[in-house]
């Protein structure tokens, strides 16, 4: 009778996350899952338990996995998830240790995104994002066509649509993997990062270049930006998207009246410097995100440019850490 109310309990809560994930405009209206779409499922801390590289979990019984816990403390809960035939299990764990180290405070710095080079920092580096769905595009559409070939609800039309499941969860890992090797990076060497406030949802409606943009993954690195900053106690400034970075020379101030998306480079009218122009974008931003944080420091400050809510990945506890240990 305690487990059971005890689940009830953990799927009121649930549902209410999903209430204020759709009301804060982050996922959509809440749906009852569905099985073979939505294989997932929660447990509290006295429903499983976990030992050196496996886990206890109700009716399976003990099941190995790939890697053992990476954080000492309480354990809280456990998420069971399929994707793409593997299962995995997301432990989360209430650490009071912060494993991770302050920033090196190397200052501020800009960060520029595209769709050519992912990122392009204030410093001068360029970063080229892996672009894993225009590489992995071909196969993708050779693995969609033969899909549609199969009958509906025989055996051989369910093996075909787990294979593109399979490649899109490795386009997305990928995809993962070095958004998070980047902003690994950036929020380990700078305090203060400063990135435009791009709308999102706003350039996805353009059809040329909807693609690309995805591929990038531009909100989710500002969103690993913003909690792995926190962690190391520095802030991501977002400046407003209609800021002119790239019209505006980071020597002089001068402004360009009109600036063709094809023009890499301009010389500026004002100074004579040739400005490259996704460098010079950075260094803006890099400007604004040291001037908000100074003026936040001496007042309330206003302007372009404002501190990002640095949301923590997990629950609110800031001591709560996230875990993914895939099944063998």
């Amino acid at each position: 009778m305690f487990v059971a109310h005890r689940i009830r309990l953990t799927r009121i809560m649930q549902l209410g996350r999903a209430f204020e994930n759709f009301f804060a405009g982050r996922s959509r209206y809440p749906r009852f899952r569905r099985k073979g779409r939505d294989d997932r499922f929660t447990l509290t801390n006295d429903q499983f338990r976990v030992e050196g590289r496996r886990i206890r979990i109700p009716k399976p019984g003990w099941v190995r996995m790939r890697e053992v816990l990476r954080f000492a403390g309480k354990v809280v809960s456990a998420s069971i998830a399929c994707i793409a035939d593997h299962w995995y299990a997301s432990i989360t764990v209430d650490t009071t240790d912060s494993p991770v180290p302050p920033a090196d405070n190397q200052g501020a710095v800009g960060v520029d995104l595209g769709i050519t080079v992912l990122a392009t920092l204030s410093t001068g580096e360029t970063i080229q994002g892996p672009m894993a769905l225009r590489t992995l595009l071909p196969r993708l559409r050779r693995l969609s066509r033969a899909l549609y070939r199969k009958v509906k609800g025989s055996h051989n039309r369910a093996e075909a649509k787990l294979k593109p499941a399979k490649l899109h969860a490795r386009i997305a890992n990928i995809r993962r993997d070095s958004l998070h090797q980047l902003s690994s990076s950036i929020t380990r060497r700078f305090h203060t990062i400063g990135i435009e406030n791009l709308n999102g949802k706003g350039m996805l409606g353009n059809r040329h270049l909807a693609r690309a943009i995805s591929d990038m993954g531009f909100y989710e690195f500002r969103r690993q930006l913003e909690y792995k900053s926190t962690w190391r106690g520095g802030q991501v400034v977002l400046v407003d998207r209609w800021f002119p970075s790239s019209k505006l020379c980071s020597g002089c101030g001068h402004r360009l009246e009109s600036l063709g998306l094809g023009a890499r480079n301009w010389t500026c009218p004002g100074c004579g410097a040739l400005n490259d122009r996704d460098v010079n974008a950075a260094i803006n931003l890099r400007n604004m995100a040291a001037s908000s944080t100074a003026s936040a420091r001496g007042g309330e400050g206003s302007g372009p440019a404002r501190a990002g809510r640095n949301r923590p990945q997990g629950s609110g506890n800031p001591t709560a850490k996230l875990t993914m240990a895939n099944f063998a």
